[in-house]
C-alpha cells in the first residue's frame, strides 16, 4: 500500500487539516471494508442525502441508528430464534453488523424509516447563518493630506 505525505498541504493551507485527516483515514482503513450489508448513497436535493441499506430479515427493533461525534453508526443484532430451525439452503444473511459513515460538519440526520427490507436514513446539510457568505462593505479612508470637499451655497 502507498503512503502519502500530507505535510506540504499543512504548510500551504490554513484550516484544511480535516481534509488531510480524512485522506489519511481513507488511505489506511478502506483496505478491509466489509461489503455486508449492501448500501446506496444518493443525493436527493442540493443539500440533502439518503443512505439506503438492505436489511432483509431484520425487524425495526433489531436495528439501531446513532450519531456519535460526526459519525453515523448503523448496527443490527438479530434476536435468537426460539425454535431451532433446519435450513436446506440459507441465502438470506441475518448476521450482526455495524456500518459507520463519517459525516461532514453541519450534516445532521433528519429521519430514518424501515420499509420493504430497506433502512432509509435521510441527511441534510444545514449551514449556520454565521458561516454563509456575506457581503462586506468597503469603507474609504480619508487621509490628512486630502482636503475635505465643501459644497458651495448660492447667496442672494
Amino acid at each position: 500500500m502507498r503512503s502519502f505525505d500530507f505535510a506540504p498541504l499543512h504548510r500551504a493551507s490554513i484550516g484544511f487539516d480535516q481534509i488531510a485527516d480524512l485522506m489519511d483515514r481513507v488511505m489506511s482503513s478502506d483496505v478491509g471494508q466489509p461489503s455486508y450489508p449492501p448500501y446506496n448513497i444518493e443525493k436527493t436535493a442540493a443539500d440533502a442525502y439518503r443512505i439506503s441499506i438492505a436489511v432483509a430479515g431484520f425487524a425495526e427493533t433489531d436495528l439501531s441508528v446513532e450519531v456519535k461525534e460526526n459519525a453515523l453508526v448503523i448496527s443490527a443484532r438479530k434476536a435468537a430464534d426460539e425454535a431451532e430451525r433446519t435450513f436446506l439452503h440459507r441465502g438470506i444473511a441475518t448476521r450482526a453488523f455495524e456500518r459507520r459513515f463519517t459525516l461532514a460538519d453541519h450534516v445532521r440526520v433528519t429521519g430514518a424509516s424501515h420499509e420493504n427490507g430497506m433502512l432509509h436514513i435521510d441527511l441534510k446539510r444545514e449551514i449556520p447563518e454565521a458561516l454563509k457568505p456575506r457581503r462586506i462593505e468597503i469603507a474609504s479612508v480619508k487621509s490628512a493630506d486630502t482636503p475635505e470637499r465643501i459644497e458651495a451655497k448660492a447667496v442672494n
